[in-house]
């Protein structure tokens, strides 16, 4: 286990978000429970491609926010598009691969290559692989490709 775990606050509906979040990774397993008063869930411990995440139902005191994400590194646009399209149901999309879930769960859904596009050693490349991701919500592989080679 990491030394250190994301510990996310939720204004209820943690239940939902460990069924919705369980779903859409293929490597995830609840690894424990704690419930509250009443009974309802308190809070939940994932594991989601081997990261730990603490799912807490403190109410609405504090909010989630873009300020913190969970980056999310995909080996195909497959990957991104299912992602993205589980993802951000009932959420909203943003900007250069952001998207907010239902929960207010801030998420980047990224392919592997916008990174090394990104630092590409030929920084006019670079530059244009950054113009062509400014204009998209979620990110595209093959546009990406293109604008970096265009000449």
């Amino acid at each position: 286990m990491s030394k250190i775990t994301p510990f996310l606050w939720y204004d209820g509906h943690i239940q939902e978000a460990v069924d919705l979040y369980t779903s859409v990774f293929l490597a995830s397993k609840v690894i424990g429970t704690s419930p509250g008063p009443g009974g309802a869930l308190m809070s939940a411990t994932l594991e989601i491609e081997g990261q730990r995440l603490i799912l807490f139902n403190g109410g609405p005191h504090h909010q989630l926010s873009p300020a913190a994400s969970l980056y999310v590194d995909c080996d195909s646009q497959e990957e991104v598009d299912r992602l993205w399209a589980q993802l951000s149901e009932g959420g909203a999309e943003s900007r250069c691969g952001w998207l907010v879930d239902r929960f207010g769960l801030s998420w980047q859904i990224i392919p592997s290559i916008l990174p090394t596009l990104l630092q590409d050693p030929d920084r006019e490349k670079a530059k244009r692989a950054m113009n062509a991701m400014l204009g998209m919500a979620k990110i595209d592989i093959a546009t990406l490709k293109r604008a970096a080679e265009a000449v």
